[in-house]
């Protein structure tokens, strides 16, 4: 990676976005408008095995100039998200960012500062080297069917500010100033330090965080609210018959690890509504061709759910969907049972 970045204060501050996707259309240009909007100059997006021409979009958003799209081919014996690191580590775009983000298209970057852009998330912690980014669940809150509808709008409902378990719903991803400390990406922070002492890590809510995390930690302490200032907005359900096609897709970083009812519990929180993001208003990435593509994913959603619903398996699937309530956060005795056994932190899926 990168050393000699320059600080915030120098005429050119580049942030990177690294996004792996695979059939994701329907979202895809929802989430690049609020990206660029929140003030990300670079998006490197690797594409695998797409069969609802997300592809074919993020060829068409590189010939607008708006992105850098690579054919992430398999196999990958570890995943398509850590062979996409991998080249993402090598790549020219990487050696001249000088902040870095991993992401995936159901986060959204969610800054509570100033104008929400990440010119007033620097200016709030400018000693911070890096941020830890918690994320925020927003539930189903009961959407059964798919639209074409923006996510930010439709799941507005999240779950509380403070949240004790499960620890999955409680994992950072991590926006580090790209200066050479770290030699490799990770799916939630970066990797393998080498130079770290001058490092300085900040939670979403401006506080510094112990010098432990220089070189580890993947969520920050429970029992605070780590929004205040930034969070990142995770919408990682979406609708029931959406999260069917989801389970279909498969997980980025484990090839053949599949979602299920246990993912679902594990984020299905609607305790407090979150409008927040809305207060950014982004420009839409307007263009014939992309409106064409959309509508084409839009449809091969819609077709792909009604194909897996003549199989049982994925009926079974979807009437546990409809029959299961939204989570309930657990108070803190119960989270207590839990804890008291735990004797190392466990490693993210």
């Amino acid at each position: 990676m990168r050393r000699g970045a320059p600080v915030l204060g120098s005429a050119v501050v580049r942030h990177l976005s690294i996004l792996t996707v695979r059939n994701e259309g329907a979202f895809l240009l929802e989430w690049l408008a609020h990206h660029r909007a929140v003030g990300f100059d670079d998006f490197l997006i690797f594409s695998n095995d797409c069969q609802d021409g997300t592809d074919l979009m993020l060829d068409r958003l590189q010939q607008l100039g708006l992105v850098t799209h690579i054919r992430n081919d398999g196999p990958f014996p570890q995943g398509p998200q850590w062979a996409a690191l991998k080249q993402a580590e090598r790549h020219p775009l990487m050696h001249r960012a000088d902040w870095v983000l991993v992401q995936d298209i159901d986060e959204f970057v969610n800054i509570r500062a100033g104008g929400h852009r990440l010119a007033d998330l620097h200016a709030a912690m400018p000693d911070a080297t890096a941020i830890a980014l918690s994320w925020r669940m927003f539930g189903n809150d009961g959407v059964v069917h798919y639209d074409d509808a923006p996510v930010t709008r439709t799941f507005t409902r999240a779950a509380p500010s403070v949240l004790q378990w499960p620890w999955r719903a409680m994992l950072i991803k991590t926006l580090f100033r790209n200066d050479g400390s770290y030699r490799k990406l990770g799916v939630h922070r970066p990797k393998s330090p080498e130079d770290v002492d001058h490092q300085r890590w900040f939670d979403g809510s401006g506080r510094e965080l112990p010098e432990s995390f220089r070189s580890r930690g993947l969520f920050v302490p429970f029992l605070r609210d780590n929004h205040a200032v930034v969070q990142l907005n995770h919408y990682a359900l979406g609708a029931m018959e959406s999260y069917i096609v989801k389970c279909d897709r498969g997980r980025a970083n484990r090839e053949s690890s599949a979602f299920d009812m246990s993912y679902w519990v594990d984020r299905n929180f609607r305790d407090e509504e979150d409008r927040s993001i809305l207060d950014l208003a982004p420009d839409p990435v307007e263009d014939a061709e992309l409106a064409r593509l959309h509508a084409a994913a839009v449809d091969w959603r819609r077709s792909r759910f009604r194909e897996l619903m003549q199989e049982e398996p994925w009926q079974a699937l979807f009437g546990r969907l409809l029959m299961t309530p939204p989570t309930r956060p657990l108070p803190p005795d119960q989270v207590a049972l839990i804890l008291r056994h735990r004797v190392t932190q466990p490693a993210p899926d």
